[in-house]
C-alpha cells in the first residue's frame, strides 16, 4: 500500500488479523483510489469492498456484476438453471454437482430455520442477564445441570517489565447448557487466557469460578498441537486401528466421516504432513467434533477454511446440542452462531453484549481502539542502551543480505511444484511422485513462512536503528 499502485491484488489479507485490524483494513481498501482483486473467505470483508464476483466453480470462472451481498441467491439461481437444464438433457449429473446443488439449497432451507431459532435463543439470553443485572431472584432455577460456568468478579494479571498485564478486572458471566458464547478481542487482550479461566484450565487471581457438574469439554486449539504429522488421516480418527470412527457416541465409518469434511479418497491414507492449513484444520475439527462432549471450546476454529468448509461447521455447530465457547474473528461466523459476545478490549476491561458481533456493533457505546500499551517516557541513555542490545551483528546483517534471494529461491520452487501438482493426472500417473511433491510443498510453505518472518524480524531492528 506504500508504494501507491494504481491496482492491489490481494490472497487472503484478512488471515490471522484480529477484528480490530480487520476493521482498519477495511477502512483503508474503502477508500483506496485504485482497483482492488480481492481473494477471501471473509463475508462481512467481501460485503463491505466488492462491486463485482468472480465465482471460480469446478474449473469455470463465472462472473456476477454485483458485490457479494447477493451472491448467494444469484449462485443457487444459476445452479438450479443448470439442474434444469441437465434434466431436460436426462444427463447423469456428476456427483460433486449434486452435493453443491443440493448442499447449498438445503443449507439454505435449513438456515432459514435456524435464524428464528438462534433469535429466540439471543432473546432467552437477553432475559435471563437482565434479570441478573437487575439482582432479581433466579440463581437457583439455572444450578444443577444447567449450568455449565459462572464467572463472579473474576480478575487476573501477569507481571511485565513495565508492570503488570491486566487481563480482567472484576468481570462476571452466567453460562448455562444450551447458550452459544462468542469471545473476541484485539490480539493480545486475553481472549485465551479468559477461556482457560472458563474451562477451568487457569486459575483466577480472585473471584469466584464455579464449573457445572459431569462437564465433558472437547477443546479445539489453534496451533493444531494434537495433530501427529507422521500419522495418516485414517489413523488420527480412529487411533491407529479399526476402521470405525465413534462421533458423539455414535459409530461412523471413517471414510464416510471423511468425507463429510471434503477430503477426498485419495488422502485417507496420506500423512498429516502433507495437507494444507485449511485442511489441517479440518481434520482437527473432525477430531474435535468426533469426541463425546456437552461443552465445545473451540478457539480460532475457522483460520484457512474455504466458504465450503466454514458452512459445513456452521451446519455441524447449529445442530450441536450442548454449549458453546468460541473464539473468532470471523465477524459473520459469530453472527450466524452465538447468542452473546464477551469482547475482551485490553487493560482489564471485558463486556458481554446479548447477540451476534453486529448486535454488539450496535450496543457499544464508543469505537474501542487497538489495544496500545501506554507509553512512559524514554530517557536519551536508555535509547543508546536500546540501540546498542539491538545492534545487528556482522552475521545477522549478512543474513538480512542474504534472505531475499533465499525467499525467492524457495517461492520459485513452490510456484514449479504447484504447476505440477495441478495436472489432474499426476496422481494416477505417479502417485508416489504426487505424494513425495505433496511433501516437498509442505515444507517449502513452512520453510517459507520461517524465512519470512526471519527476515521481517531483521529488516524490523536494522530499520529502527536508522530511525
Amino acid at each position: 500500500m506504500v508504494a501507491d499502485p494504481y491496482v492491489l491484488l490481494l490472497d487472503e489479507p484478512t488471515n490471522h488479523l484480529d477484528i480490530p485490524a480487520i476493521e482498519w483494513l477495511e477502512e483503508r481498501l474503502a477508500a483506496f483510489p485504485g482497483g482492488l482483486l480481492l481473494v477471501s473467505h471473509d463475508r462481512m470483508f467481501l460485503k463491505r469492498l466488492s462491486r463485482r464476483t468472480l465465482w471460480l466453480d469446478r474449473g469455470r470462472l463465472r462472473e456476477h456484476d454485483e458485490g457479494y451481498d447477493s451472491f448467494e441467491a444469484w449462485s443457487e439461481g444459476v445452479l438450479a438453471v443448470e439442474a434444469a437444464e441437465q434434466a431436460r438433457l436426462d444427463k447423469r449429473i456428476a456427483s460433486e454437482t449434486v452435493w453443491l446443488r443440493q448442499g447449498i439449497s438445503a443449507r439454505r432451507r435449513r438456515n432459514q430455520g435456524r435464524v428464528r431459532r438462534l433469535a429466540d435463543m439471543r432473546q432467552q439470553r437477553a432475559d435471563r442477564v437482565g434479570l441478573r443485572q437487575a439482582k432479581l431472584t433466579g440463581a437457583s432455577a439455572e444450578t444443577g445441570g444447567r449450568l455449565v460456568i459462572e464467572l463472579e468478579n473474576v480478575a487476573k494479571a501477569f507481571p511485565g517489565p513495565s508492570g503488570p498485564k491486566v487481563i480482567a478486572r472484576k468481570f462476571s458471566t452466567r453460562v448455562l447448557r444450551g447458550d452459544r458464547v462468542g469471545v473476541i478481542g484485539p490480539n493480545g487482550a486475553g481472549k485465551s487466557t479468559l477461556l482457560g479461566i472458563m474451562a477451568g484450565t487457569t486459575p483466577a487471581d480472585s473471584g469466584k469460578v464455579r464449573l457445572g457438574t459431569n462437564l465433558m469439554a472437547a477443546i479445539f486449539d489453534q496451533r493444531r498441537a494434537t495433530l501427529d504429522p507422521e500419522s495418516t488421516l485414517w489413523d488420527t480418527l480412529t487411533g491407529g486401528s479399526g476402521d470405525t470412527v465413534v462421533v458423539q457416541g455414535q459409530a461412523r465409518h471413517v471414510t464416510s466421516y471423511l468425507r463429510d469434511f471434503l477430503f477426498e479418497d485419495r488422502q485417507f491414507r496420506a500423512k498429516v504432513s502433507t495437507l494444507s492449513g485449511g485442511e489441517r484444520n479440518r481434520l482437527l475439527l473432525a477430531k474435535t467434533l468426533a469426541q463425546s462432549s456437552n461443552l465445545l471450546i473451540l478457539d480460532e476454529p475457522t483460520n484457512d477454511l474455504d466458504m465450503d468448509t466454514l458452512d459445513l461447521l456452521e451446519d455441524v455447530l447449529a445442530d450441536y446440542d450442548g454449549t458453546l465457547l468460541l473464539v473468532s474473528h470471523d465477524r459473520d461466523f459469530l453472527d450466524r452462531l452465538v447468542t452473546s459476545v464477551i469482547a475482551v478490549e485490553g487493560s482489564g476491561v471485558i463486556e458481554e453484549y446479548m447477540g451476534g458481533y453486529t448486535d454488539y456493533l450496535r450496543q457499544r457505546t464508543t469505537r474501542p481502539a487497538l489495544h496500545v500499551a501506554p507509553k512512559r517516557p524514554v530517557k536519551v541513555a536508555e535509547r543508546i542502551a536500546d540501540k546498542q542490545v539491538n545492534k545487528l551483528t556482522w552475521k545477522e546483517q549478512r543474513e538480512l543480505d542474504t534472505l531475499p534471494a533465499q525467499i525467492a529461491a524457495l517461492e520459485s520452487e513452490k510456484a514449479q511444484l504447484e504447476a505440477a501438482l495441478a495436472d489432474r493426472g499426476f496422481y494416477a500417473r505417479d502417485r508416489a511422485g504426487f505424494e513425495a511433491s505433496t511433501s516437498r510443498h509442505a515444507a517449502l510453505v513452512d520453510a517459507l513462512t520461517r524465512t519470512e518472518e526471519r527476515w521481517l524480524d531483521l529488516a524490523g531492528r536494522a530499520e529502527a536503528l536508522i530511525r
